[in-house]
């Protein structure tokens, strides 16, 4: 009885460990985030801002952003601070979307532009077949585990 319950508890830790690995490792692997100079500047040529909110009906405690997302023809721009995660993809999408189930029911008719790797500041070159007058959103997705974290309707 003795070795099932240590098996279990550290089957236990284990799994724990895993999972904090999991949240942890993009955080100490982000590269830094642009400067407030840089991204400044790029906004202040962009042609539409936005907000990233935490009161979004898929926003939760892990999966969040706030800030203001500014969008050009040739790149976004990201001031403030999203939540930590692996493999986020930045998306320009047709309706504003604020959950799982809509950005599902609009991501084949969704262009993706960049990866996010910072937290705190980012700057995403969009390709130079995006077109931004064909979208209205900004959406950041977690590829890897299907997470909304966050949208911001620019138009």
């Amino acid at each position: 009885m003795k070795r099932l319950f240590l098996l279990i508890t550290h089957l236990m830790a284990l799994g724990a460990g895993f999972a904090l690995g999991i949240y942890l490792l993009p955080i100490l692997t982000a590269p830094e985030g642009p400067s407030t100079v840089e991204v400044e500047s790029l906004a202040s040529k962009a042609a539409y801002s936005a907000e990233f909110t935490r009161d979004l009906k898929g926003s939760d405690l892990l999966h969040w952003g706030e800030g203001t997302v500014s969008v050009d023809n040739n790149a976004i721009s990201f001031m403030g601070s999203i939540a930590p995660g692996p493999d986020y993809k930045l998306y320009l999408a047709p309706d504003f979307v604020e959950n799982e189930e809509q950005f599902l029911a609009v991501k084949r008719y969704s262009q993706q532009v960049g990866e996010v790797k910072s937290f705190n500041n980012f700057i995403a070159r969009l390709p130079a077949d995006a077109d931004i007058e064909k979208y209205t959103t900004v959406v950041i997705w977690c590829e890897t585990f299907g997470e909304f974290i966050t949208a911001a309707k620019y138009r």
